[in-house]
């Protein structure tokens, strides 16, 4: 109950509160580098003008991509900044920029997350996808999975300042998003928590493969359940012998590493 009240403060307000400052009278998105650098900062005004018009109509040609009913809450906001934002580790490498945007007056905040979609590492070996925008892939993979999606939740392609063509998906930065912590759990909830992670992780399957044929796979025996479990617990291992090589190697000046100061 707790993880769940402290989730629904995670929204724009809050995003608003934590990540925003005053200048001249208006909300701008405060920098905090090398995470969240304000794009006045990362380029010269001509550059910044064009880069701001090319976010414009990605937000405007993003919002067709939605349901009429948050396309039309989407218009009541206006464009205020952009900033560049490091994510999470599976995002490394790919761009990723949040935008703040203003409604009735400065004190109704929106803000969004545009993160780079690029071709699926599965795309090798099982083939292209049938979406030729890759935003739109990932966008669909999650509405098909997922019970229920951030209501915007869209995609659009960009023509970037440097001529390139790229793909993007854009939800909202904090939706009321909360994370369980297995690692507090005792034993028994620990199984609970486990069970609901299966139940999902299969209903994401359900809805996105053939079922039937899945369920035949599987069986009515255990024969997959310890197939998993040996997976599971050799997976573990394998993640800390590479774990203990990446500190081995920075320990042996291999590797660069630099210690961030304490939160």
């Amino acid at each position: 109950a707790r993880a769940m009240a402290k989730a629904r403060t995670r929204d724009s307000l809050q995003a608003f509160d934590k990540l925003t400052e005053t200048v001249d009278g208006r909300p701008v998105i405060a920098a905090d580098p090398p995470l969240l650098l304000p794009i006045g900062t990362l380029l010269p005004d001509v550059e910044r003008t064009a880069l701001e018009r090319q976010f414009r109509g990605l937000i405007e040609r993003y919002g067709r991509t939605l349901a009429s009913d948050r396309r039309t809450l989407l218009d009541e906001y206006r464009l205020a900044d952009v900033a560049r934002k490091v994510v999470g580790v599976g995002s490394v490498g790919t761009r990723c920029w949040i935008f703040l945007l203003l409604g009735r007056d400065d004190e109704d905040p929106l803000f969004l997350q545009a993160k780079e979609a690029d071709t699926s590492v599965l795309a090798a070996h099982v083939g292209a996808s049938t979406y030729r925008n890759q935003g739109e892939r990932v966008v669909s993979g999650q509405r098909l999975m997922q019970a229920t999606s951030d209501i915007f939740l869209g995609w659009e392609r960009v023509d970037g300042i440097d001529g390139k063509k790229r793909d993007f998906y854009v939800r909202q930065l904090r939706d009321w998003k909360g994370i369980a912590m297995p690692e507090r759990m005792r034993p028994k909830d620990l199984e609970t928590f486990g069970d609901l992670c299966g139940l999902t992780l299969a209903r994401a399957h359900a809805r996105s493969g053939d079922r039937i044929a899945i369920a035949s796979y599987l069986g009515s025996g255990d024969s997959f359940d310890r197939a998993l479990a040996v997976f599971a617990e050799a997976y573990a291992d394998q993640n800390e012998r590479d774990h203990q090589a990446l500190v081995d190697a920075v320990r042996a000046g291999r590797l660069p590493a630099e210690e961030l100061p304490a939160a």
